[in-house]
């Protein structure tokens, strides 16, 4: 299994903090955010990573990270030149996956726990965290243990259970992203390619344990440096 690290984007919601630097070289705690992400995907045993972001920043990733063998691993870089949603950058991997199956996590998501991919086989898989405000984020419908539906920022939602950023997925996910059309915000939605798979009858999902935060905005990015202080 591959892994696939998606830092593009512009942070816009950050500015002026990204004015000069991309979203993920920011500080959480003591480490850049981009650590974080590529630690959750080490520890699950992953040992090539592609890191994906926009052009105006690709050369600082390089210059921070280099070739991975600080880490003990291999690291690749692409360059998504326009922001075309989650799904559009994940299609840059095509090449990268080579057949494999990939592991896939967005670069502001901090994770707690360790993540089992060892037992992962086909189609794809979410991990869920139940959350206090499920309007934020995309929410699975769960019945009897399945995933029978995922809406994105629902008016009302369906369950607690948010979608966080990390998705393993088999190869046929580059054909299913190949079949999308962009959404009312003009983007491809990983939310359709997810939703691609439970109707299927090939998705699965974990729930997490420890905390999860993305840190897209203000308060999430001071939060997730609470947590990671508080739980070093």
């Amino acid at each position: 299994m591959k892994g696939i690290i998606l830092a593009g984007g512009t942070g816009s919601r950050l500015a002026p903090l990204t004015k000069v630097t991309n979203k993920h070289l920011l500080p959480i705690y003591n480490k850049p955010m981009i650590y974080y992400p590529l630690q959750t995907l080490i520890e699950a045993g992953i040992k090539e990573i592609l890191i994906i972001s926009g052009p105006g920043h690709a050369g600082d990733f390089v210059n921070l990270l280099g070739s991975g063998k600080e880490f003990g691993i291999r690291l690749s870089y692409e360059i998504q030149d326009e922001a075309g949603g989650i799904a559009q950058a994940l299609g840059l991997a095509e090449d990268f996956a080579d057949e494999e199956d990939i592991c896939v996590i967005l670069g502001d998501n901090i994770f707690q726990d360790k993540i089992e991919v060892d037992d992962f086989k086909e189609g794809a898989r979410i991990f869920l965290k139940p959350v206090e405000d499920p309007k934020r984020f995309g929410v699975a419908e769960i019945k009897e243990e399945k995933v029978i539906g995922i809406e994105e920022k629902p008016e009302n939602p369906k369950s607690n259970l948010a979608v966080t950023g990390l998705y393993v997925y088999d190869n046929s996910v580059f054909n299913v992203i190949k079949t999308l059309k962009p959404s009312s915000r003009g983007e491809l939605e990983i939310t359709d390619v997810n939703n691609h798979y439970v109707k299927e009858e090939k998705m699965d999902a974990k729930k997490l344990k420890g905390f999860w935060s993305d840190a897209g905005t203000f308060e999430s990015l001071y939060r997730s440096s609470s947590l990671v202080k508080k739980n070093q």
